[in-house]
């Protein structure tokens, strides 16, 4: 692990331009740390540019260098190419797997089932968030960390552990949090834009889902849903139903909740989230998705009825 730390820096010392980018719907860490890591070279003269397929929610839209990123990736080459937190390269998109380069991968990622796609491969499931990668990276560089770095790195972590709620929220998790507040992070700003700052129609959306709660298994197993009705009712995306998962793992009793997100007519998105007793990631295996023990997701075809039907007898099966 410290060889291939090493083996990243040097490339980074090596080289002058850097395209960053990571999976479809970024969540937290994947907006953290890609921004983080984009700061932390910019700051030390390189070239970056940030790609995302799709676009940053707003929630995250406070983090410096967000308004730098791009929709497409500009016709030029680049040295190196970060991918961060990703689990499967498809998840980057067509048009960053199409992307045609001499580029050295360099493939960063917390997620237990990550395939070794890069030219380096960065990957350990005992870190808290991809976020701590690049803190690493960083430190072995020798950067010193400045405001701007240290709020990105910070709500990756944060986000990825549940503020510290899961049972990822390991010891470095906590010393690189407590590091980036002596940087300059104020702890309550950032809560209060990730929590206190959400749009009305959040709530309206989150109105609809609640209701659609099944409870089974004998109380182990819960989940919720949002269908295109439910958005087209509230006039809200996709982007708004990040943490509606947690409510179901809330419950008294529920190891294991599921969140089945409606994508197209006969398409899903199914979220899985674990207390911590049970490796979710192995749900997702079985369903061709990914993922890593508290938290982990596959998308599958059907009507609801359908894929409510595979997933919960996978759950039955193996809970």
């Amino acid at each position: 692990m410290t060889e291939t730390i090493q083996q990243i820096t040097e490339v980074i010392r090596n080289n002058s331009s850097f395209l960053l980018t990571s999976h479809e719907g970024p969540d937290g860490d994947a907006v953290g740390s890609t921004l983080a890591l984009a700061s932390f070279l910019r700051k030390i003269g390189k070239d970056v540019t940030v790609h995302f397929r799709d676009p940053i929610p707003d929630l995250y839209a406070f983090l410096p260098g967000c308004d730098s990123v791009q929709a497409h990736i500009p016709d030029r080459s680049f040295d190196v190419a970060f991918v961060l937190d990703i689990g499967e390269l498809r998840r980057a998109g067509a048009e960053f797997c199409n992307f045609k380069g001499s580029a050295i991968i360099v493939n960063l990622d917390h997620h237990l089932s990550c395939d070794n796609f890069g030219d380096h491969n960065l990957i350990d499931s005992g870190a808290a968030a991809t976020g701590v990668l690049v803190h690493r990276i960083a430190s072995d560089y020798g950067y010193v960390f400045d405001r701007e770095t240290a709020l990105c790195l910070y709500v990756a972590i944060i986000t990825d552990t549940g503020s510290f709620r899961y049972s990822n929220a390991n010891r470095e998790a906590f010393t690189i949090a407590g590091e980036m507040i002596e940087c300059g992070v104020n702890a309550w700003d950032v809560a209060e834009q990730l929590y206190e700052n959400q749009p009305q129609k959040r709530l309206e959306l989150l109105g609809r889902c609640l209701p659609t709660l099944e409870v089974f298994k004998d109380g182990m197993a819960a989940s919720v849903t949002v269908t295109l009705d439910m958005y087209a009712a509230t006039n809200s995306s996709a982007e708004l139903t990040d943490g509606f998962v947690n409510y179901p793992r809330s419950i008294r009793g529920v190891e294991v909740a599921i969140f089945f997100r409606q994508l197209e007519e006969r398409k899903f998105k199914i979220g899985f989230r674990s207390k911590g007793k049970v490796n979710v990631a192995a749900f997702s295996a079985v369903m061709g998705g990914g993922g890593h023990h508290n938290a982990a997701g596959c998308t599958l075809d059907g009507t609801l009825e359908e894929v409510k039907a595979a997933i919960y007898k996978v759950v039955e099966e193996n809970l």
